[in-house]
């Protein structure tokens, strides 16, 4: 009886701390909706609930409180930080990091290359919704594109959406920057598939540590030589059109 009587309580507390966490993680979300969509009443309310949550301890609702807000700043942050279409970073996001890692590249004394993506399409936002749909689909491809070009993003390499219709990566790896191994790469994208090719102009900036540049530098460098082959901008076909066979990739 008394081994019952001291594993039961450590069992109610574990499901209780389950509840906790399931709880923390599921207003947090809601929190997030509420504020992205400026809904006040909600947001209101959504706190409320985190002050009387039932079957819970004062000690139990004040770590479900703490937890959910923490989770919330986390979830924040990451929105403040990424690209919602394609996952990547967006451009503060881009920008932090790669400064961080031309920070240890400058200190390892190591290059690295900033590589520029543009795509060669007219990206209208305010498009129809064929044209919108196609265009949704293309930036996506791109951010798989770049996930597979940089396997190492988010430990030794950045990749993200700049715009529009821009991206970049910075890597310290040559063999991930090279211009013609990129756009071999963009003519069949998608490998073992059946799918168009990446309309796509890429710029190349080498970080030398003996002549150290900012990011912004690199990146100004790296779309003017994009720029330099540059071909005639393709419209985007709408949804449930025939594939372009005549996109020239620079």
């Amino acid at each position: 009886m008394e081994l019952v009587s001291v594993v039961r309580p450590s069992g109610v507390r574990s499901s209780h701390a389950a509840v906790s966490a399931a709880r923390s993680l599921e207003v947090a979300g809601q929190l997030r909706s509420a504020i992205m969509e400026g809904d006040d009443a909600r947001i209101a309310r959504l706190l409320s609930d985190l002050l009387r949550v039932r079957g819970l301890t004062k000690g139990q609702r004040v770590r479900l409180q703490s937890r959910a807000l923490l989770n919330l700043v986390h979830s924040l942050r990451s929105a403040a930080l990424n690209d919602e279409l394609t996952g990547l970073l967006n451009r503060r996001g881009f920008m932090q990091t790669a400064t961080r890692l031309l920070d240890v590249a400058l200190r390892d004394w190591q290059v690295a290359q900033l590589v520029y993506f543009k795509l060669d399409v007219e990206l209208d936002e305010a498009a129809e919704v064929g044209q919108s749909c196609a265009r949704n689909v293309l930036l996506r491809r791109m951010g798989n594109f770049l996930r597979d070009l940089f396997p190492s993003y988010g430990v030794y390499e950045a990749i993200g959406r700049l715009g529009a219709s821009e991206f970049a990566a910075l890597t310290p790896l040559i063999e991930h920057a090279s211009r013609a191994a990129i756009m071999l790469r963009a003519r069949n994208p998608e490998s073992g598939r059946e799918a168009p090719a990446l309309p796509v102009r890429v710029g190349i900036a080498r970080f030398d540590p003996l002549v150290p540049a900012a990011i912004d530098e690199l990146l100004e460098s790296a779309a003017r030589a994009a720029e330099e082959v540059r071909e005639p901008v393709t419209p985007i076909a709408s949804a449930g059109s025939a594939p372009r066979s005549d996109l020239t990739l620079a």
